[in-house]
């Protein structure tokens, strides 16, 4: 019986051990296939040169990803610029004043919202966002749009990243000690004093920890986002104007690699970049998250 129990036990643990560096070596494995694919043109022009430059021309052997980056980076940091506010005060209230009935109500909600394919986002954006951009919020500010816009592009995206990043932040405040409320309350602290320096201030890691993976989320999102952003390659500040996020050229161009030279290792150059920034945004977000824990 020990010896039976001994080899399952030494079973069972082969098999975690191999899951967990399944796991660790899966973003590895991904990120050295990109590579490979994108290396024919890594090996014909600079690394930066290719980042750095804005002109896009397949058919002349121009490939110029900028715009691509600058279009995605816009169109994320408008969507959690909408986002944060929103999550942060929704998640307050549903999680330290309001009653359980409306948090039995809201749960659902949150996850039928979470999980909508994007395309259905991305009609109604079309339906609703690209018109009210085009007809309200362009004349409100003396100018002009399609619609098809990054602002578009901002609202949608943090419509589809609002459940997920709700789900995590209320997740995070439920996890204060209620005997830490309690004794914060008996020294004397008022109800609104206890969430901002218990409840919000004891939980920054784990806040940071939600907007950072609702921002890596928001940067690879596809569908949705290139149904409504115009997908016109530039670079522009304003936000009424098209952009053309990474993700959206992956998804628009890969069926025609083929008919152009290079094309099918400048899409996996994009590839490859989606993955190293939101690395880099992973990484700086666990950055964070250390600095505010050691505080």
């Amino acid at each position: 019986m020990q010896i039976r129990r001994f080899f399952f036990d030494k079973i069972t643990g082969f098999w975690m051990v191999a899951a967990l560096v399944t796991i660790l070596l899966l973003p590895v494995i991904i990120g050295i296939g990109l590579y490979m694919k994108a290396s024919p043109i890594v090996s014909q022009q600079l690394f930066f040169h290719l980042i750095f430059s804005s002109k896009w021309a397949p058919s002349l052997g121009e490939f110029g990803f900028w715009p691509f980056i600058a279009g995605s980076l816009y169109v994320t940091f408008l969507s959690f610029l909408f986002t944060a506010p929103v999550c942060l005060l929704s998640a307050i209230y549903l999680t330290q004043f309001s009653t359980k009935q409306l948090i039995r109500v809201m749960h659902p909600v949150i996850d039928v919202l979470a999980g909508l394919p994007s395309v259905i986002y991305g009609v109604w954006g079309i339906l609703v966002i690209v018109p009210f951009v085009s007809r309200i919020m362009a004349p409100f500010f003396n100018t002009t749009s399609s619609g098809y816009s990054i602002l578009a592009g901002g609202i949608v995206l943090a419509v589809m990243c609002i459940p997920y990043t709700l789900n995590m932040l209320i997740e995070v405040f439920n996890t204060v000690p209620k005997g830490l409320r309690e004794a914060s309350l008996s020294l004397g602290a008022t109800f609104w004093e206890l969430v901002k320096h218990v409840v919000i201030r004891g939980n920054y890691p784990g806040i940071i920890s939600a907007y950072g993976l609702g921002i890596a989320k928001a940067f690879g999102e596809t569908i949705a986002v290139m149904m409504v952003v115009g997908n016109v390659v530039k670079i522009s500040g304003n936000p009424f104007d098209a952009a053309y996020p990474l993700p959206a050229l992956i998804a628009n161009n890969y069926g025609e690699m083929l008919s152009i030279p290079m094309y099918d290792s400048a899409l996996m150059f994009a590839a490859f970049l989606l993955l190293i920034i939101i690395l880099i945004i992973n990484l700086f977000f666990r950055y964070l998250i250390h600095k505010t824990k050691r505080q």
